[in-house]
């Protein structure tokens, strides 16, 4: 696997940002609107947390899943970050995916403006009983999150998809015209691919996650990805990426070049690989 150190977050860069491994890819944003001061719905980003619960992901990655975002939502670096905004606040939802037809909302659409605020979202993910479903189904889960921004009630700066998987897209439409499409809305995706485990013909992963990522799910302004490849980075990736997503261009990291034009891995690879096992 690629990459030795973990991010150190320091002042800004912007754009097509990529984490794999341990280091940061990026290409600068355009600058957000300026902020309604005086809306009391204006937050400085409404960010949807889509997460896989697929069968391929074991129980304990789905704890640490969880506990990782709560843990997240609630640290000191995420506060500090929320209040560096131009609003202080964002709006957030918190939502589990499988197939093209299985998605379920674990948290509506919550203000987070401080602490106690943060808890309360932290408590509510963290209560919820913990499931798994069968398929893969990105394109699915980016479908699902679109129309979701318009029924937030809140007017944020930035509108940010954050996808969290341990596979490629193997069921519904391909990933990359669903992606392509929320772009075009002005939406931005980022990514955070789980390479745990090493792939297996029975989970059908695949070795190049980070690139697949990279190529196929993330885009838009300021896009990144972070991966996590040990248990150990799992919590501390899911804290540097929502810290990242929150601090939005006022934070910078360090920048190497952009990855290459063509996909690395081809963006029907989960589909092919479906297709090689089951012949459907």
């Amino acid at each position: 696997m690629r990459g030795s150190s973990w991010l150190a977050i320091g002042a800004v860069v912007g754009a097509m940002a990529v984490v794999s491994g341990d280091t940061l890819r990026a290409a600068a944003p355009a600058a957000p609107a300026a902020a309604a001061q005086d809306d009391p719905l204006a937050v400085d980003v409404e960010l949807i947390l889509a997460v896989d619960v697929s069968y391929s992901m074991d129980m304990d990655e789905l704890a640490l899943q969880r506990e990782g975002y709560a843990g997240a939502i609630t640290s000191p670096d995420f506060l500090k970050a929320l209040k560096g905004g131009p609003n202080g606040r964002i709006a957030v939802t918190y939502f589990e995916w499988a197939s093209v037809t299985d998605q379920k909302v674990v948290v509506p659409w919550r203000l987070i403006d401080g602490p106690e605020a943060a808890d309360a979202v932290a408590a509510e993910i963290l209560r919820t009983p913990i499931r798994r479903a069968s398929r893969t189904s990105i394109s699915g889960a980016i479908d699902f999150a679109v129309p979701l921004f318009d029924s937030s009630g809140y007017h944020g700066l930035r509108r940010v998809i954050d996808i969290s998987g341990d596979g490629p897209n193997n069921n519904g439409g391909p990933v990359a015209p669903a992606r392509d499409a929320a772009i075009a809305k002005g939406i931005t995706i980022n990514g955070l691919p789980i390479m745990l485990k090493a792939p297996t013909p029975a989970t059908m992963d695949i070795e190049d996650l980070d690139f697949y990522y990279e190529d196929c799910v993330i885009g838009g302004n300021g896009a990144f990805v972070v991966s996590i490849k040990t248990r150990e980075k799992f919590k501390e990736a899911i804290r540097t990426k929502l810290i990242l997503e929150v601090a939005g261009r006022d934070h910078h990291v360090a920048v190497v070049p952009a990855a290459a034009q063509a996909p690395r891995v081809p963006c029907t690879i989960g589909e092919q690989l479906w297709q090689d096992r089951w012949g459907r």
